[in-house]
């Protein structure tokens, strides 16, 4: 299967590098892209797409590019520096400054956030999804959640607060080891755990879920993601009611103790 990025993100460099030279080979060998996609059973469009790094250069292609151009191992070698990626296109720069950032402020209405999820209850929420993902992409975006919660015991630490609507823990997915991992989570001490239950309603808390970043040079970022679409922009205005909303949210939503305690009950009620 290859895959392809859409316009608005751009593909990672050893995808466009590998692309690059794949083309100069084929253009110096007088191959034209018709000859390359028969004989690597791939279209001429696809082929077009690899070479310009829409898509990633799969090993077929590189190997097939290589012999067909005489190019002597050099295209072969590619195959060790390109790869799909773990994470969908579009979350790709929220996942850059993810890693870089100093504060992180995440609310979600119905799931567990990302950082916060035990690899169980990631498995079931990403193999579950429609139209269905392959294994194998499945067990590689897993493998990636559970490597990027190493931001929260990084050194120098990072700031996190997550805060979280009462119907993302009475979801069935979130079952005893999830919460109880919320527990332990929690007991760090640069991650603070706040709960916002049913009986605190707050109308806004339904818009949907949002993550505010802060860098090292203080920048502020918005994230906000739906079904189909992302948004990571440092508008001031986007930052700004971000900022409000998460600020009304907390001021409503248990504290942090009273968070830990209100998980442990629904644990004991299980």
């Amino acid at each position: 299967m290859s895959v392809q990025y859409n316009s608005a993100t751009p593909a990672p460099i050893n995808w466009r590098y590998s692309g690059n030279q794949l083309k100069r080979w084929r253009t110096k060998a007088n191959v034209t892209r018709e000859e390359l996609a028969a004989a690597s059973n791939y279209s001429p469009d696809t082929i077009k797409s690899m070479e310009q790094g829409v898509r990633m250069p799969t090993p077929r292609v590189l190997d097939a590019a290589d012999e067909l151009c005489h190019a002597e191992g050099l295209l072969s070698a590619a195959k060790d520096y390109v790869k799909r990626e773990p994470f969908p296109a579009r979350a790709l720069d929220f996942m850059v400054y993810e890693r870089e950032a100093i504060s992180v402020w995440w609310y979600e209405v119905a799931l567990i956030p990302g950082l916060l999820q035990t690899e169980a209850y990631a498995r079931a929420l990403i193999g579950g999804r429609y139209p269905p993902l392959g294994q194998e992409t499945v067990e590689e975006r897993v493998a990636a959640r559970l490597e990027r919660q190493s931001v929260l015991t990084r050194t120098p630490p990072a700031a996190f607060t997550f805060l979280i609507y009462e119907a993302a823990l009475r979801s069935t997915l979130a079952d005893k080891e999830q919460l109880l991992h919320l527990v332990e989570m929690a007991k760090l001490s640069n991650v603070l755990i706040q709960i916002l239950p049913f009986d605190r309603f707050a109308s806004t808390a339904l818009i949907g879920p949002m993550v505010l970043l802060e860098s090292p040079n203080h920048e502020r970022f918005a994230y906000s993601t739906g079904q189909s679409v992302s948004q990571l922009t440092a508008d001031p205005a986007v930052v700004s009611a971000h900022n409000e909303r998460l600020s009304l949210i907390r001021t409503v939503a248990l504290s942090p103790s009273e968070s830990a305690q209100f998980i442990e009950r629904m644990v004991a009620e299980q």
